[in-house]
C-alpha cells in the first residue's frame, strides 16, 4: 500500500530556504521514491528509484510528518528496501560496511576544479593532510570529525572525506563539508557551498526548524552506502546534531568538559577555555544521492533525532554524540556512541542496535575510562569501529582523555563487536607530537581505513590540535602489519 510522507531537506547553500521533500514509497518489486520540491539547485532527475527485495538488506524508511507521534503503527509507511550493493563510483570499495558491495556498472560524478589543500612536508607538519581553510571560507576557524571513504576502480582510486568545519565569523556554527582526493593524502576542498553533484565544499548546514535537535551545529559521524543493484546509490550519513539546550554541570566546572568541544586560534591562551558550555546533542540521519545534497530522515524523537538521551541517572542522560554505525549482518546494524557518565565522572562509549538503521534499541555502556594514570583515565569517546575482513573480529580506534585533559588515540578489539572489548595497548597508539608539531596539544576523532588491496595495511585519519588550539586533519599508517604501531605520514612514504 502506498503512503505519503515528508522529510526535512538540507540545502548546501546558507542563503537557500529549506523546504520539505514529499515522496511516495511503494512496497512493490520495483518501486520508485518520487522526490519533489527539492530545496537545492540540481540538474539530476528528481526521482530516486528503489529496488525492493525481501531477501536483500532492507532499510525500512519510516519517515513521518512532523507533529505528535502516533502510537498507531498502522500509520507507519510500508518499508522501502535498499540492497547493500552500492553503485557509487567504482568496482570495489574499502572502509565500507562488510555487507556492502559496489555495482561495477555505475559511474561517479567528476569533481569540479576545487581549491588545492596546502599540506607541507616538513617536521612541523608531519602527518598533516588537511589544514584550515582560507580566510573567510566556511572552514577557516576549525575542522575535525573526518569520515574517510576509499573507492577502487580498474585504473584509479578515489577518496572522499566528510568533515565538520566552522568559519571565523562571530558565533559561527559547525557545518559539514566534503573534500576529495586521488590518494588520500592530497585533498581538494571548496571555500563555499558545493553547488553541484561534482563540486566540493560545504554540503550540509544546521537544521532551520525551531523544534529540530540540530539547530546549533552538525558534525559527521559515519557514512553507510545503500543502493539498488539496478539504480543509483544512496548515501546514509549518521551525524551529531547540537541544539541550544544548555546543560548545567557546575559541579564539574573544573574539568575539561564541553559539548561540542570547540577549538580556535587563541583557544589555549586562556586557562579557562577548556571549561566551556555543554549543549545537548542527539544522533541524526540524512540521505543523499551524490554525497553532497542531503535530506534529513526524521527519527521517532519529537525533535527529529533517532533517539533521546537516557532518563534519570542513566549513564547517557546528558547527551548522545558521535554515532558510528557498522553493518554486522542483514537486519543487524550497530551504533557506537559516547556520552558523559555523571556517576563515574568519565566519558564512556555505549552501543545500540537496529534492524532498519532508523529505530534503535540501546544495549548500554560497553567501555569506560582506563586505570588511574592512564592516557584514557578521564574517559573514552569518538569510537570508530571497523570489522576486520581477515578474521571477522572488530577493531575500535577511540579518543582517550587523560586526567589532565590531554587527548590521545587508543585501540581495542572484540570478537563479536558487542560488550567484550579489550584494549590492545596499555598506552596510546597515537599521542600528540612533541615540541613544535602541528598536533602537539592533542589528537582524537579517529577514522580507520583498511586498504583492502593490502590486507595488512591500515590508515588512521584524525583531528589534531596544535599551538593556541589550531586544528587540522592528519593521517598515520601502521608500520608493517602491526596496527599497534602507527607512524604519521611524512611526505615521503605511501
Amino acid at each position: 500500500m502506498d503512503a505519503a510522507a515528508a522529510a526535512t531537506a538540507t540545502s548546501p547553500a546558507p542563503a537557500t530556504t529549506t523546504r520539505r521533500i514529499n515522496y511516495v514509497l511503494a512496497s512493490s518489486t520495483k518501486s520508485a521514491v518520487k522526490l519533489s520540491q527539492l530545496a537545492w539547485t540540481s540538474t539530476r532527475p528528481e526521482t530516486l528509484s528503489v529496488h525492493t527485495n525481501s531477501r536483500s538488506f532492507c532499510s525500512r524508511l519510516f519517515v513521518q510528518q512532523r507533529g505528535p507521534k502516533s502510537k498507531d503503527r498502522s500509520s507507519i509507511l510500508s518499508p522501502a528496501c535498499f540492497s547493500t550493493r552500492a553503485g557509487i563510483d567504482s568496482d570495489n570499495a574499502t572502509n565500507k560496511n562488510p555487507a556492502i558491495k559496489l555495482d561495477s556498472t555505475s559511474t561517479a560524478p567528476q569533481p569540479a576544479t576545487p581549491l588545492p589543500n596546502q599540506a607541507l612536508s616538513s617536521t612541523c607538519s608531519k602527518g598533516l593532510v588537511l589544514d584550515l581553510g582560507l580566510k573567510n571560507s566556511w572552514d577557516s576557524e576549525e575542522i575535525g570529525s573526518p569520515v574517510v571513504k576509499r573507492y577502487m576502480g580498474d585504473d584509479e582510486e578515489r577518496w572522499y572525506m566528510w568533515y565538520h568545519g566552522r568559519s571565523d565569523e562571530i558565533n559561527a556554527s559547525d557545518h559539514i563539508g566534503l573534500a576529495v582526493s586521488s590518494n588520500g593524502i592530497h585533498w581538494a576542498r571548496g571555500a563555499g557551498p558545493a553547488r553541484s553533484s561534482g563540486d566540493v565544499g560545504l554540503v550540509m548546514n544546521c537544521g532551520e526548524q525551531w523544534w529540530a535537535f540540530d539547530t546549533e551545529g552538525v558534525r559527521p559521524s559515519e557514512l553507510v552506502i545503500m543502493s539498488s543493484p539496478t539504480y543509483s546509490s544512496v548515501y546514509w550519513l549518521y551525524y551529531t546534531g547540537f541544539s541550544s539546550d544548555e546543560l548545567d554541570l557546575s559541579e564539574f566546572s573544573g574539568l575539561d568538559l564541553e559539548n561540542p568541544k570547540k577549538f580556535h586560534v587563541g583557544y589555549m591562551q586562556n586557562e579557562n577555555e577548556g571549561k566551556g558550555k555543554i549543549f545537548k546533542s542527539l544522533p541524526g540521519l540524512a540521505w543523499s544521492q551524490d554525497g553532497r545534497q542531503w535530506a534529513r530522515i526524521e527519527g521517532d524523537h519529537h525533535s527529529g533525532a533517532l533517539f533521546d538521551v537516557g532518563s534519570g541517572k542513566e549513564w547517557d542522560s546528558l547527551f548522545i554524540a558521535a554515532p558510528k554505525v557498522v553493518v554486522h549482518d542483514n537486519d543487524d546494524l550497530r551504533m557506537y556512541y559516547h556520552s558523559f557518565d555523571i556517576k563515574n565522572g568519565q566519558f564512556a562509549i555505549g552501543l545500540a542496535r537496529s534492524r532498519d538503521g532508523i529505530r534503535w534499541v540501546k544495549l548500554g555502556k560497553i567501555m569506560g575510562g582506563g586505570s588511574t594514570g592512564s592516557f584514557d583515565e578521564f574517559g573514552v569517546m569518538n569510537a570508530h569501529v571497523v570489522r576486520n575482513a581477515k578474521d571477522g573480529s572488530y577493531l575500535m580506534a577511540y579518543e582517550g582523555v587523560a586526567a589532565e585533559g590531554v587527548r590521545s588515540i587508543g585501540l581495542a578489539v572484540s570478537s563479536d563487536g558487542l560488550k567484550n572489548w579489550a584494549r590492545l595497548l596499555d598506552n596510546a597508539a597515537l599521542r600528540p607530537t612533541e615540541q613544535d608539531g602541528w598536533d602537539n596539544k592533542g589528537v582524537g576523532s579517529p577514522c580507520l581505513v583498511h586498504m583492502e588491496d593490502n590486507p595488512n595495511e591500515w590508515r588512521l585519519y584524525y583531528r589534531g590540535i596544535g599551538q593556541n588550539g589550531r586544528t587540522g586533519i592528519g593521517m598515520a599508517a601502521c608500520k608493517g602489519s602491526d596496527i599497534r604501531i602507527l607512524e604519521r605520514w611524512d611526505g615521503i612514504q605511501l
